[in-house]
Parts: structure tokens; sequence; C-alpha cells
């Protein structure tokens, strides 16, 4: 079922699969697509629900609106309660998994568990105010035209490896016009404000908080975001099948992990 919710200043497009328990998976920039793989495989026993968060693709946002992780929260609170299927379990992956623990901090009646995919919380380490630097550069290049060159700059703080060249390949050529236009709202409306955001350790100690990390994404920004999240909630992190975006590339492999995930959650209460 594909469908839309009016919050004050936004439409939320959101999808639902399946039935059973619910289970929520959400990114930020990466909207519903990106998750329909993964989407389909627990449907077989869930009931799921994804989302294209505020201003991104099929969710509009009014003009002068923003995206901070407590609104999208709180948007995720009220698709939860629409649909009447919660408390749910709750994978964010990166800027989604600062949505979810938001979602965790302040709607902790909504939620069972947050299992938060490399959440990419810069302020949690102690180069932040380098790494945050870098970030605000390269949002301005990218902002001013500079494409290629601010995703040059965005995977060097990354630590993602890629070639000059594949960069160029991959940002510089004709594009989708949807994905420049999610791309410019990241850059200039999403990116900031969660890498930015810190989160509440206690208010998130008192939650089910599961931190996951890819399997292959060992020295990378967010393997060390989420080490250090983990860390502060007293966790030992969860490898997940692939890198930042294992979901993506190997659905099948991250679904089994998941519900092996969601069965030992299962049995410990």
């Amino acid at each position: 079922m594909n469908n839309t919710l009016k919050v004050s200043d936004a439409e939320l497009y959101y999808e639902v699969r399946g039935s059973g328990p619910l289970v929520v998976l959400v990114g930020a920039p990466m909207d519903a697509e990106a998750f329909a793989p993964l989407a389909e495989l627990l449907a077989a026993d869930h009931t799921v629900l994804t989302t294209d968060p505020r201003g991104v693709k099929r969710s509009t946002l009014e003009a002068g609106g923003t995206s901070r992780p407590e609104q999208r929260a709180d948007d995720l609170a009220r698709l939860i309660r629409h649909v009447d299927a919660g408390p749910a379990v709750v994978l964010g992956s990166s800027g989604g998994a600062v949505s979810a623990l938001a979602l965790a901090q302040d709607h902790p009646e909504l939620v069972r568990t947050v299992i938060a995919h490399e959440p990419p919380l810069d302020r949690l380490l102690p180069d932040a105010d380098e790494l945050l630097a870098k970030s605000e550069k390269l949002m301005a290049d990218y902002l001013a035209g500079d494409v290629t060159g601010a995703w040059k700059q965005f995977f060097a703080v990354a630590n993602i490896q890629l070639p000059d060249e594949v960069v160029e390949m991959m940002f510089g050529a004709d594009r989708d016009p949807e994905q420049l236009a999610t791309e410019r709202f990241w850059f200039g409306h999403e990116m900031r404000e969660s890498i930015s955001w810190l989160p509440d350790f206690d208010r998130l100690r008192a939650a089910d908080v599961v931190v996951g990390i890819g399997a292959e994404s060992t020295g990378q920004l967010c393997d060390r975001t989420s080490t250090a999240l983990a860390a502060g909630l007293g966790v030992e992190p969860t490898r997940f099948p692939g890198d930042h975006t294992g979901f993506v590339e190997r659905p099948e492999a991250f679904a089994k992990t998941l519900r092996d995930l969601l069965e030992a959650v299962r049995r410990s209460r």
C-alpha cells in the first residue's frame, strides 16, 4: 500500500507491506525505494513500513521547511501511530539511524528496538571540530556548484576510497533530475543536521538500542562514529553484511542477520 500523510509542514509518502509485528526501515537521504528489496523479504512475516524522509522524492516540504533529526523522528512517530501497528522495531541507516535514535529519545513508547546502522554522529569523535569544518566546506562547495569536487571531499572525510575518475563518472555526467534534487536537499538541509546531532545517552540507555556496523566498513568514518555510539551506550556493535549500504547490495544476507537479531531480542524479553 502506497499513501501519504499530511503533517504540519510536510506531506509524507509511505509504503506498507505484509502483516505481523511492525518493522520500520528508514534512511536519510535514502528513500523508500532503497529499502524495497529488504522490505519485500521481511514482509513475509512482518508489517513493514518504509517512507521517503521529509523533502525527499515523494515527500514534500513547505518552503522554508527544515529536516532536523527531531522533526524526522516526529514524522516517524506520526506514521507509526497512523498505521496503528506499533510499537515498532526501527532500523535506521546513515542519517535515518540518527532519525531512529531521536525517535527512541522522544517517543520511547512507540519503539520496541532501534537498530542504528552506521549513524554519522561526528560530534562523538575526538576530531569532531575538524570533521565538521571539512563538512561545512564541502557542503558550501556543492551548493556553489562544484558537485564532483564536493563529492571527492565527502568520500575523503568518510574515509571511503574511490578514485577521482570513478567519482567524476558517478557524479559528473548527465543525471536524473529527481536524484539531483534529493542530493541537493541532503547537502543543503539534511547533512549538517544529522552529523552535528548529539545523542542523549541517559535517555537512550533506557531504550533498547542496537548499534549496527557493516562488516566491510572497517576504518570508515561511520565505523568510528558507530563504535563511539556503542561505547557510550555500553553495548557491543552488531556486524551486518556489506558496508554502509549493505541492505541495498546484499538484501538477502542483511535480512538474515536482521531476522537473527530480532529473534535474539524476542527471546531476551
